[in-house]
């Protein structure tokens, strides 16, 4: 039996379920953070069940598309070897989680809330009902007339595939006619091979939705029985107007005011209670308007890639640790209320793709390495990987990492050593 929604128990188990896709950045971080507090990480990942390991990880083989029968074979692998928590980290293993955690009786977020969370019209349609201020929308088929549907749209709009993320296949359109392309697009999006593995069947349909004016930022935190802890609100510098959204820099502290601080906290807690998440990471995007905050997403999952390395806390008894040992803590029934950012401004940029085609190298790295401010950058993509820039792509080259003592010297920072990077792209293979 799941415990009651808002209860939590400690638990003497010193193991946490990592529910992740098997190619993500941030398994090998939670890896890190697990040996750091002595914490034994059990993996479920979306890999072939056949392959005898093949990572050797010993990790639980699922398939994120089949939930009833990932959460028997989870349930099963757990049954001599009881875990103290579970985390996920990407949005269709955050849903696998949250069902394995009802199952074990463990805390989290009900699977209910969790779906709503991720996915673009419940989450528009619940915040309605809740008369939450947001941008009129409208559910559209795939298979629609783009010159019918723009019959009942204003412009400009945005249009939105329903489960991706990172604002993959997101476009503005201002006219008729962008409109036809951005649907046309969205459906080769959907018809990619990395996408169309994973299709479920609310991928038929897109949201168009009012296009809101307004600065980006975004907010990290956790719940615990209902209760928002804000870690950072996160700045996004660069203006997200359109036609796509591709978000590159975040930076902490926010420079907007702590009034306006506290309204965006206060906004997605109340956000939260409406989609009825309760306990977990929380990952929220909001656009700041001259109407108010509001809210674009709430995921309930961490911060995505390695953008968590931007963020550093204040440990109670002296020291720094990582996002990841923050939740881990969390995961385990601890409290984390005296966990804080640390005093200094820091940042990540996700580094854009420039062009479709085959990754090569890239140079400038000691350049880029010896800016002021710079403590890390990470080169994620790998040689000859096949990169597409938004709306089609997914990804980033990698990431930069930077602090100083203010938010305006982290970004300059930040842009001055992407500057100094070279990508050698080669064009893309032609299919036969």
């Amino acid at each position: 039996m799941r415990q009651a929604a808002g209860v939590r128990r400690s638990l003497p188990v010193s193991r946490v379920l990592l529910v992740a896709a098997t190619t993500g950045y941030q398994i090998r971080s939670f890896g890190e953070a697990a040996e750091r507090l002595n914490v034994e990480l059990v993996l479920a990942t979306d890999r072939c069940h056949v392959l005898d390991d093949p990572w050797r990880d010993n990790a639980i083989a699922i398939k994120f598309q089949n939930e009833v029968e990932a959460v028997r074979t989870i349930a099963d692998a757990l049954a001599d070897r009881p875990v103290g928590g579970v985390l996920a980290v990407g949005d269709r293993p955050a849903l696998i989680a949250a069902l394995a955690a009802e199952v074990l009786g463990l805390p989290g977020s009900p699977p209910n809330a969790v779906r709503i969370a991720g996915n673009k019209l419940l989450t528009r349609v619940r915040l309605r009902e809740a008369n939450f201020p947001a941008p009129w929308f409208e559910a559209v088929q795939l298979d629609e007339r783009a010159q019918d549907v723009a019959d009942r749209v204003s412009f400009p709009c945005v249009v939105k595939p329903l489960t991706l993320s990172a604002s993959r296949g997101v476009m503005r359109v201002d006219t008729r006619d962008q409109l036809e392309e951005a649907m046309r697009r969205v459906r080769r999006v959907l018809q990619l091979s990395d996408v169309a593995g994973s299709r479920h069947s609310s991928d038929l349909t897109v949201l168009v939705e009012q296009y809101l004016p307004g600065r980006e930022v975004v907010v990290e935190g956790v719940l615990t029985n209902g209760v928002l802890q804000t870690f950072a609100v996160f700045d996004k510098p660069d203006p997200l107007d359109g036609p796509f959204f591709e978000e590159t820099i975040y930076l902490a502290p926010s420079v907007v005011t702590d009034r306006a601080e506290r309204e965006i906290a206060q906004t997605v807690g109340r956000a939260v209670a409406v989609f009825g998440l309760t306990d977990g990471p929380v990952h929220a995007e909001c656009r700041i308007g001259t109407d108010g905050v509001f809210v674009l997403e709430i995921a309930p999952r961490p911060i995505g890639g390695l953008c968590a390395r931007a963020l550093r806390f204040s440990a109670p008894g002296g020291g720094t640790v990582s996002l990841e040992q923050v939740l881990l803590r969390h995961a385990m029934a601890e409290s984390v209320c005296e966990y804080r950012r640390e005093d200094r401004a820091s940042g990540v940029m996700m580094i854009p793709i420039p062009k479709d085609g085959l990754y090569k190298s890239v140079g400038g790295l000691e350049s880029a390495r010896a800016v002021k401010g710079i403590e890390e950058i990470v080169i994620t993509a790998q040689r000859d990987q096949r990169i597409r820039p938004l709306p089609e792509g997914g990804s980033y080259l990698g990431f930069i990492f930077a602090r100083a003592e203010q938010p305006g010297q982290v970004e300059l920072a930040l842009k001055a050593a992407h500057g100094c990077l070279r990508f050698d792209i080669a064009k893309p293979i032609p299919l036969v």
